[in-house]
């Protein structure tokens, strides 16, 4: 029998270099021939003659798992793959510069910089060009971004003929760049590394590239742009959960830092099972981290502590301590949140929360946090005064005015002080030069240092706390000197400071002729208040309880609902009778606690039917305001802001131009549309793809669209409007350049909408409307909150328009419509008393 012949180790190392090279753009060929190496080798066993075709080997089959998603089996490989070398310098050096980005992404950034290290005397050339591109994974993973792109710009020249290095310098750079907000570098970088990639087979690179122009986008504050390159990415990566699930995480840490925390939570919660399932160590905490914030900000405080006080475990494991105070943070936030809403806790258990609140305040300066350390000692001082503990207070208060970089934050701390003193009006001219700092500084950043997404997320937080405590402040001293004008204004501040808007809201003298009565709902806990303005000047008025309200706005629509899905026959405005009259009852109960029971309307004067504008607080922007018994027949508006009560009612000089559009799957979408274009002059209908409606809506002055909507409550820039190739997203409404005054959303839930903070609602009308402010446009979308029947839609749509082409304002075309038509659950959102010219 005769063997066959044994291979030399000089062709063994051949073919382990060859696997090297194709664990990049074939990791499963890689892999496959590493092991034929190996196995032809004698291994496992010692390497002895073969042990630098064994080294090679190994670091090959890691560098194939690392592709595969495998980072422990990689780290395990290379740690062999250093063993096997020994007496090969460059060999083992070379499985250490491997190492570094394993290391790294197994949670020991520091660790990958030692090793880079100890690899560095023993590379050369192009090798150590290589070194530099992993050097740099470990640097941004650390928050040194400046030595990361020097890193990679050292390396890039070196490494035109190593297609793969090269593009992972762009790609690393193009991160780096991102971070220190050069956006227009960042780019750039992220495109070239595309195309370098793709040139050299390396399809998983250029996907990589091409999947962090999302998070770019969103840094940059462009969401609509990031959404729309995350829906192509998203696509393209299907197939490679780790990269998704790393993709995910990068773009929702962008949307935490510009306040969209629903959709950051969404995609955190597909993104961090994915990275536990690959075993990526060093990304799940952090991901873990983010996806506590995002839930702190949308309120659900106990997600945010469990999932916060997992992060910290498993950062503390891994080492990196200067994250475990932001996860401390994180779940300290959340308990006081807790304890504060609940109202339970002994005087003893709050005061062991605030020493645990400004022991973390200390380790976050000490760990490089100084912005998040000044917004913790900020909250630690007002728990403290809640207390009683004023010294405790003081001292932290004083820590802040002395040390913090943000001027807005001393601001902040400068009002506090003046409030324990008892001098309101210090206290409130000191929360206002505080939010005069944002026309300087988005947020009150400091000027020239582009924040990291922590200090953009604490840098929004503090401006909001400090609109927040103007507001207090200026409730308590209403209840002294019966000064409403100034909770106006100061409501006003908070709802701007949520939009990124610098506040510039006076609330005047007297209302805009023809605005008939502003009623804005502000709280404070569980308080709640009214604000009134009209032709008597501004009055408050207690309301009573917040949660009370919410409550009872929860039986009204649970009614509604049953009543469109013909539970009960009994409509909400006839004599009703079972589930019908409940509602009727719950209606009446509401408006007395709301409106006609404290006086809200009257207090305000103007002429019985005068238009109202209702500027809601929390979860009351999802009541159907115009069922409300002193609401019945008038033209009603809801808004996010005063904004809509101060456009001006001037009549529009052109005939507006009318379009409709007609859904797929909607029984009477067609015949709806028909008869908005049989309405008005001039009017016609437009095609339902995507494109056509975006066109459309640039063109119209009034666009009606009957297609079916879903509104997202956990992500309400995911709310849709389904067309013919596929759903319109809120998210896409931002690119438009104009938006008619009016849209009709005649779907039902189609003005649904979710205010995390009061200022911010979102889903399609929000999104709508918010476009057309933008745009200098005093907007109205015309929506239902509530489902409604198929068969009354168009009986309801059809007396609106009729009306709305004799002359009448939306809201009072809706009015009438609805008290005719007995349909209920459509509201009139935005500038909605305009007057609009007959067609």
């Amino acid at each position: 029998m005769t063997r066959a012949p044994m291979s030399s180790p000089a062709d063994l190392l051949g073919r382990a270099e060859t696997a090297v090279r194709l664990s990049g753009t074939d990791p499963g060929l890689a892999l496959a021939e590493a092991r034929a190496v190996l196995a032809l080798t004698g291994r496992p066993g010692p390497a002895g003659a073969y042990g630098e075709a064994v080294s090679v080997a190994l670091r090959a089959a890691a560098l194939a798992a690392r592709e595969l998603g495998d980072l422990e089996l990689a780290g395990e490989r290379l740690a062999e793959a250093v063993a096997a070398g020994r007496g090969f310098p460059r060999r083992v050096a070379q499985a250490r510069m491997s190492l570094v980005t394993v290391r790294a992404q197994l949670g020991d950034p520091e660790g990958g910089l030692r090793l880079a290290d100890l690899a560095e005397r023993d590379l050369a050339g192009t090798d150590l060009a290589r070194l530099g591109v992993q050097r740099s994974v470990a640097l941004i993973l650390l928050g040194r971004h400046e030595e990361a792109v020097r890193h990679c710009d050292r390396a890039i020249g070196l490494l035109g003929d190593d297609p793969r290095f090269h593009a992972g310098g762009l790609l690393n750079r193009g991160l780096a760049h991102t971070y220190l907000e050069r956006y227009g570098e960042s780019e750039a970088d992220l495109a070239a590394c595309a195309r370098v990639a793709r040139s050299a087979g390396l399809d998983h690179v250029a996907m990589l590239a091409e999947g962090n122009l999302p998070f770019v986008a969103a840094r940059r504050g462009d969401v609509a742009t990031s959404f729309a390159r995350y829906r192509a990415a998203e696509a393209a990566m299907f197939g490679f959960p780790e990269r998704l699930a790393t993709m995910r995480t990068d773009f929702a840490e962008a949307l935490v830092a510009a306040r969209l925390p629903g959709e950051a939570r969404t995609l955190l919660e597909q993104a961090v099972p994915e990275l536990v399932a690959a075993g990526a160590q060093a990304a799940v905490p952090g991901a873990r981290l983010l996806l506590a914030q995002a839930a702190l900000l949308a309120g659900d405080t106990a997600l945010a502590e469990t999932t916060a006080g997992t992060a910290l475990a498993e950062l503390d494991a891994q080492g990196r301590t200067a994250w475990l105070p932001l996860a401390r943070e994180v779940v300290l936030r959340a308990r006081l949140a807790r304890v504060t809403a609940a109202g339970s806790g002994t005087h003893d258990d709050l005061s062991a929360l605030v020493t645990e609140l400004i022991a973390c305040a200390d380790d976050l300066a000490g760990s490089g946090w100084p912005g998040a350390a000044a917004a913790l000692r900020l909250t630690a001082a007002a728990a403290a005064v809640r207390l009683g503990v004023v010294t405790r207070a003081r001292a932290q208060l004083d820590l802040v005015a002395t040390g913090a970089t943000r001027p807005l934050v001393r601001w902040h701390a400068a009002a506090m002080r003046h409030h324990l003193d008892g001098d309101l009006d210090r206290a409130l001219a000191a929360a206002a030069r505080g939010i005069d700092t944002l026309r300087e500084t988005p947020h009150g950043t400091v000027p020239g240092s582009p924040p990291d997404a922590e200090s953009r997320v604490h840098a929004a937080r503090t401006a909001e706390d400090l609109a927040e405590f103007g507001r207090e402040i200026a409730l308590e001293r209403a209840a002294r000197t019966g000064d409403a004008r100034t909770v106006l204004e100061w409501a006003e501040r908070c709802r701007a400071v949520v939009r990124g808007a610098a506040p510039a809201f006076r609330a005047p003298a007297a209302p805009p002729a023809g605005a008939g009565i502003l009623v804005e709902l502000v709280r404070h806990g569980d308080d709640l208040f009214a604000v009134t303005a009209g032709q008597d000047g501004c009055a408050l008025r207690a309301l009573g309880s917040y949660q009370a309200a919410v409550e009872a706005t929860v039986r009204i629509r649970y009614g509604l609902r049953r009543r469109a899905l013909r539970d009960t026959t009994a409509d909400a405005g006839a004599r009703p009778a079972g589930a019908g009259e409940a509602v009727a009852q719950e209606l009446s109960a509401l408006d007395h606690v709301l409106l006609s029971g404290p006086g809200t309307l009257a207090c305000a004067g103007g002429p019985p039917g005068a238009p109202v504008t209702i500027v809601p607080t929390g979860a009351l922007c999802t009541l159907p305001w115009p069922l409300l018994p002193s609401l019945r027949g008038r033209p009603v508006s809801v808004a996010a802001d005063a904004a809509a009560w101060l456009a001006p009612r001037q009549e529009p000089a052109a005939a507006p131009v009318v379009l409709s559009v007609a859904g797929p799957g909607l029984d009477h979408a067609a015949a709806e549309a028909d008869m908005v274009a049989a309405a008005h002059a001039g009017a016609r209908r437009v095609g339902a793809t995507r494109a056509e409606v975006l066109h459309a809506l640039e063109r119209a002055d009034v666009l009606h669209v009957a297609a079916h909507g879903m509104f997202a409550p956990r992500g309400p820039m995911l709310s849709r409007i389904t067309l013919d190739d596929g759903p319109l997203m809120a998210y896409d409404l931002l690119t438009v350049r104009r938006i008619p005054r009016l849209v009709v959303l005649s779907a039902c839930d189609a003005g649904m909408a979710h205010a995390p903070v009061d200022g911010a609602a979102l889903g399609l009308a929000g999104a709508f409307l918010d476009r057309a402010a933008r745009s200098g446009v005093a907007g109205c979308v015309v929506a239902g909150v509530v489902p409604v029947r198929d068969d009354e839609a168009p009986a309801l749509m059809t007396l609106f328009h009729t009306l709305l082409a004799e002359g009448r304002s939306p809201a009072e075309a809706l009015a009438r419509a609805s008290e005719k038509t007995a349909v209920p659950g459509f509201v009139c959102f935005g500038a909605g008393d305009v007057p609009f010219r007959a067609g």
